[in-house]
């Protein structure tokens, strides 16, 4: 099941948190589509839910860093209401960046992999 899914069936009984959110992308990583991955995703999010998370993939694996890391390859930065729209399938990722909602900094290409390693749709 995708992760949109589980977070628009979770939405019915309440709403999901940042944290929450991110905790479900870990659990949805794709191994095969993060073959030959060595890469280090940073969210930094803004506003009440804000925070830093890190998710390195490497081997076929991936491990979250609460707090983040100093030199991810690609930072994702946008603020928590932003975020959660975007996980709901409310906000496209694509909009959101070209109209300044979401900020990204340093290896697009592998932003534009994010939604296949994560089962996002």
């Amino acid at each position: 099941m995708h992760i949109t899914r589980l977070l628009l069936e979770r939405q019915k009984q309440e709403i999901m948190t940042v944290t929450e959110t991110i905790k479900k992308m870990q659990e949805h990583f794709n191994p095969t589509a993060a073959a030959g991955l060595n890469k280090i995703l940073q969210l930094n999010i803004s506003g009440d839910q804000g925070g830093t998370w890190a998710l390195k993939i490497a081997n076929q694996a991936c491990e979250l860093i609460p707090g983040g890391v100093e030199k991810p390859n690609l930072t994702l930065s946008l603020n928590d209401t932003d975020w959660l729209a975007m996980v709901e399938g409310k906000l496209n990722p694509m909009n959101a960046y070209m109209t300044g909602k979401l900020k990204a900094k340093g290896d697009i290409g592998l932003a534009t992999r994010i939604a296949n390693i994560f089962g996002l749709k």
